[in-house]
């Protein structure tokens, strides 16, 4: 109902908030088991605010689209565009003072993201909850300033460059300077576990020992999301498939949430 609200108010800057009917029936069913680190509103948002902007007679925009995402979960304006994408965020407070923007496509380059999920249990505080007092850690503000000033342009130059090398230092340094964040807010958060730790650093002993373009990144929870290329995908599965106690997802960059 709030994500509601909030894309008719959006959609009246456009002119078209009669767009969304007065009385709806809603249905949403997803794959994506919800609050494991597997971005699960992330999908639905954006699969949400692209189904909407088939209501639209005057087609929206991609930027459009994708701000009607991010009103429901920051992330989920990624699924307004195809392959390779980033959160645009200007100086204006105003509600589309942040967009998506596709930095490639879908054929630009093929990664694969082996998914090791140590636990299917609910985490105890949400992402959005979490939000909310990350600011309280002594580490935040410097964070920011890092993604700002470098990490974010890093990152795309690395995706434009196909620089699997860069991708990784850059992916890495910050999923653990986040996590840092959350482990040092008031109250802390928690989110990886032992089997986290673990992953983590056999991940590191087979990169070295077998040289393979892998990665390692989480989002605010346990899982485990294995960033590779082509020639380390059967490698990393097998390593993934290993995992006792461990549920694997496997997937690749494609395309964005699509009208059927």
């Amino acid at each position: 109902e709030k994500h509601l609200m909030l894309m008719k108010n959006y959609l009246s800057t456009l002119g078209t908030n009669e767009a969304i009917p007065a009385s709806l029936s809603i249905k949403i069913e997803s794959g994506i088991p919800p609050s494991i680190g597997l971005a699960s509103s992330s999908a639905v948002f954006s699969a949400f605010a692209m189904a909407f902007s088939g209501l639209i007679e005057a087609a929206l925009s991609k930027e459009q689209i994708s701000v009607l995402a991010r009103l429901g979960s920051g992330s989920a304006c990624r699924g307004a565009y195809d392959g390779f994408t980033a959160i645009s965020n200007s100086d204006s407070d105003s509600i589309d003072g942040a967009v998506c923007v596709q930095i490639a496509n879908e054929d630009h380059w093929m990664l694969h993201n082996i998914i090791l999920v140590p636990s299917m249990e609910a985490k105890k505080v949400g992402t959005s909850k979490g939000h909310t007092t990350a600011a309280t850690s002594p580490h935040f503000q410097e964070r920011v300033e890092a993604i700002q000033s470098k990490r974010q342009q890093e990152c795309i130059d690395a995706i434009k460059k196909k620089d699997f090398e860069k991708l990784q230092a850059v992916s890495e340094e910050d999923c653990m300077d986040m996590h840092n964040v959350m482990q040092t807010q008031d109250p802390p958060l928690q989110y990886l576990s032992d089997d986290t730790y673990r992953i983590i650093d056999e991940v590191k002993e087979l990169r070295e020992a077998e040289h393979l373009p892998v990665l390692f990144t989480m989002d605010a929870g346990p899982t485990v999301h294995l960033f590779c290329t082509d020639e380390a995908r059967d490698r990393i599965a097998a390593f993934a498939h290993s995992q006792e106690g461990c549920n694997v997802f496997e997937t690749h960059v494609g395309k964005g949430a699509v009208i059927l």
